[in-house]
Parts: structure tokens; sequence; C-alpha cells
């Protein structure tokens, strides 16, 4: 029998995580140490490919100052053999991705992201990988919520739906998989239950061989095996990288071994990269120069520690958009606060990669009994998984909600109930307001009947950088706004 050895590397959602940090006095992660260990792997294992899950995008200055021009001039450096796209590629438009992909040195591949008026695919579906005589073919499937961050782009669409997503799946394998391909795998970004899903639909006779996910950040112990798929992911940033050793036989034309596991950079771990030493010095020095001023400070750390629970750093910044403000009530999309922890010194650089997306603030009035259904959905069960959009809200709302029952108990606003006949202002980001019917379970159209949503403030960021600088010392705590009853 001949049997050959590939080692398979895969990142996922590196979101920007380019400098090391320190955690718990152990110098972890960073570009320079990933690309040290994707080299190291490489000289010692002749057969290595390295493949990325999506969203290397968003999360530093470094990525956003450049428009994700540093990024990808810094992957290219890591040399990846194949990527896909995650959602936060998208986020400087559509138009600039595809300008981001030309300047690439590695493929970009998505197989469900195309034109709506002639079907056509925005990018390659596949990409085929020869090592040693093994031929593998990589097909890459993005998640649905790319349709959020490309709402107003009309032009574009994708098929959202995972039974979609699995026949495209087999349209590629029955058109592209040949005799010659040996192993199929899926590069997704999707997160891991849609990943659960996808895999239990997916016939045996595509011959997909595993799905290396990326988008619900889950750091695994082990693979999970569903319909006889595996599947993986490996966190988030760059503190850690997953790796497949694969033993295949070309006689039977089968992975007769198979071995994952997820390693960890760190100092005691691997070295430094020294060229990508090089290259990020650059861009932090650049950076470093307009971004390392002091903005203000609060009296301590305030923390995010997840997005689907009320945390001190979403109810500060829900307060902050909402003081002296106009409307009755903030809704602030937790997935916009990006950082676990903040403080107490705050700089300009920590002020923007927290909050990222900057962008307008919408104003619209809603009845009562709008304002309940829109809680009811935002609390449904999904939110505890992770995957769906949460909300932290600001000062004198509260909210009382049973999950075995699935009820609202108490709903109340500066310490009386919501009355269905009332009607109350509310205030949301843009990009919470141009995707208002799927994050809030409301139609907009209802809600415009109430009154005509306006533009409130242009800018997010600016108002938090106002409010930062002219108020110091701030604290907030997790006060029972939303109170989750089991």
């Amino acid at each position: 029998m001949a049997r050959k050895k590939i080692t398979l590397l895969h990142s996922n959602d590196m979101h920007g995580d380019f400098l090391p940090k320190e955690i718990n006095g152990i110098s972890t992660g960073g570009l320079s140490r990933l690309s040290a260990y994707i080299k190291k792997t490489r000289s010692e294992e002749k057969n290595t490919i390295y493949s990325i899950a999506g969203d290397m995008f968003r999360g530093s200055i470094i990525d956003s100052e450049y428009m994700g021009l540093s990024t990808i001039e810094l992957i290219n450096v890591l040399e990846p053999d194949i990527a896909t796209i995650g959602n936060h590629e998208v986020d400087y438009g559509l138009a600039h991705l595809l300008f981001l992909e030309k300047c690439a040195t590695f493929p970009i591949i998505n197989a469900n992201m195309f034109v709506t008026m002639n079907n056509a695919r925005l990018f390659t579906p596949f990409y085929n990988i020869e090592v040693d005589g093994i031929r593998i073919l990589f097909i890459g499937i993005l998640t649905e919520e790319v349709l959020a961050s490309t709402k107003q782009e009309k032009i574009i669409g994708t098929f959202v739906d995972i039974e979609e997503a699995a026949k495209e799946i087999g349209i590629i394998c029955d058109n592209y998989r040949t005799k010659n391909t040996d192993i199929t795998v899926l590069l997704t970004h999707i997160g891991i239950e849609e990943d659960r899903k996808l895999a239990s639909l997916l016939s045996k006779d595509f011959g997909v061989n595993m799905i290396i996910g990326g988008h619900s950040h889950t750091l695994m112990d082990e693979m999970e095996i569903v319909n006889d798929i595996p599947i993986v992911q490996a966190g988030t940033g760059t503190s850690i990288i997953g790796r497949f050793d694969i033993l295949y036989d070309t006689w039977s034309k089968k992975i007769v071994k198979l071995d994952w596991r997820c390693d960890e950079i760190n100092e005691h771990t691997i070295g430094n990269d020294d060229v990508m030493d090089q290259i990020l010095s650059h861009y932090q020095h650049q950076t470093d120069i307009k971004y390392k001023r002091i903005v203000s400070h609060l009296q301590r750390e305030l923390t995010h520690p997840a997005r689907n629970q009320e945390t001190e750093m979403g109810n500060l910044y829900a307060d902050m958009l909402q003081d002296e403000s106009s409307f009755d009530i903030m809704f602030m999309g937790s997935g916009s606060i990006r950082k676990q922890s903040i403080g107490p010194i705050i700089d300009y650089q920590t002020l923007i990669e927290n909050t990222p997306f900057d962008d307008s603030l919408w104003m619209v009035k809603v009845r009562g009994d709008q304002l309940r259904r829109m809680i009811q959905f935002i609390l449904r069960d999904e939110a505890w998984e992770g995957h769906t959009e949460f909300y932290q809200f600001s000062k004198g709302f509260k909210i009382t909600y049973r999950k075995s029952t699935h009820t609202i108990e108490k709903l109340q606003l500066n310490g009386k109930d919501i009355h269905d006949g009332e009607s109350y202002l509310i205030a949301l980001q843009n990009y919470h307001y141009v995707n208002f019917d799927e994050f809030l379970g409301v139609p907009l159209e209802e809600v415009k009947s109430n009154m005509k949503p306006k533009v409130i403030a242009t800018s997010v960021n600016n108002i938090f950088e106002e409010y930062l600088a002219t108020h110091h010392g701030l604290d907030a705590h997790v006060e029972g706004r939303i109170e989750i009853i089991e």
C-alpha cells in the first residue's frame, strides 16, 4: 500500500488579532508567532496546507486604518494555500472586497454569493490543491449574515437557506469532483450549529470528507462527527491553530487515519518570524502616531464577557447614546462591542477597536405591543446559543423573562409598565435599522406607520468619543436591566 501523510492547518476568525497579548502572564498569539508556526510545520511536514475559514478583517486599527489592505499584505506573508470569506470581509463594501481579492496572492473561494440579475457567482466556488500527487477539492460556503452587511446592495444575493447551500455543494461535487479528486473539504463560515445541520444534509455520494468552519468562534477539544463527516473549528484570533494529520492510502483512495488537534501559539510553544515582525512594526508605528492619544479614564476596568447577556460595558455604551437624547430607549447591538474588557485608561485606538462598526443612529416610534413582540423575538431560544442579534438597553428599561415558559413577566420603562397602546421612541444603529425585520421580528413597514423614521446622529463613535472626553471616571454595573429566569 502507498500511504502518504498530509498536514492540513487551519485558522478562522482572526479579526485583526495581529499583535501578541499578555494572558495570565504569558505572551500569547500574534501573526509573527503564527507565521513562525506555519513555517516550522512546512519545514517538518512536506505535504502541508494552510487554510483560513473567513473573517480575517476587523478588530484592529491596523486593519481599519487601511481598510483591509494591510491585512491582505500581512496574510500574504502567511502564504495560505486557500481561504474563504466571512461576513466581516464585506464590511468595507463589496466592491472593495473584490479589489482586496485582487491584492491577495492566495485563492479566495465562495460558492454561494452571486449577482441576482444573472445568477453569476462573485467568486470562484472551489479550488483544487495537489500535494504529493493527492488532489484536494476545497469548497467555500458563507453565513447568511453577509446579507445584513450588503442589505443595500440589491444586486447581491446568497443561498441563505442551509438546504440550498447543501444542494449547491452537491452541484459542485457532481460537476467538478472527478475520479482524480482524493479528498473534499468544505471551508465554511456559518457557525457550528449550521455546520452540524449542513453535514446532516449532505449525501454520502458527494464525498465530503471534512468541514473546517468559522463564525461562531468555537474552541473544540476534539472533532465532532455528524453524518460521518468530521467538523472542526479553531476558536478565534491567532493564539491557536487547528491541525489535521491525515494518512491517505493512494491504492484504496481513502483516508485511513485522521487525527486532529488545536495547538497553542504562545511564547512557550513557538518563536517569532522576523519578516512578519518587520512588516507589523511598520504598520504599528504608523497607527501609534495617530491613535495612541488618551481619550478618557474609567473608575475601573469594565467587561463585556458575552454578547447574549447584560454587561457592564453594554450598559455604559447604551447610556452614552441615550443621555440627553430625544428617544426613550437605546437598543445597542451587543455584537457592536468587540472587546471583552476596556479601561481604566482609554486611548483612541481602544475606542475605535472596541466599536469598529461606526454608523448612523436611527430613531423609530413603536407601540407597546410592538415593543413587546420585539423583546420576545430577541429573547427566543436561539439567543442563548449566541448566534442571533442581541441588545444592550439604556437605563430605565427593565425586562424580566422566563425561559421555561417563553414569557415576558415584566417590561418597564422608568418604573412604569409598558402598555400596548402607548408609543415609545427607540434608537438603533444603521446596521440594525436596515435589518429591522430579521433582527427584531417586527416588519419595519409596520413600524413606519407610527412615525417616519429619521437619522438623529451620523456617527455613534463621535458621540462615544465626545462623551468619554468630557466625562472622566465613569463606571457601570450589571444592574438587572435584563433579568433571565431559568
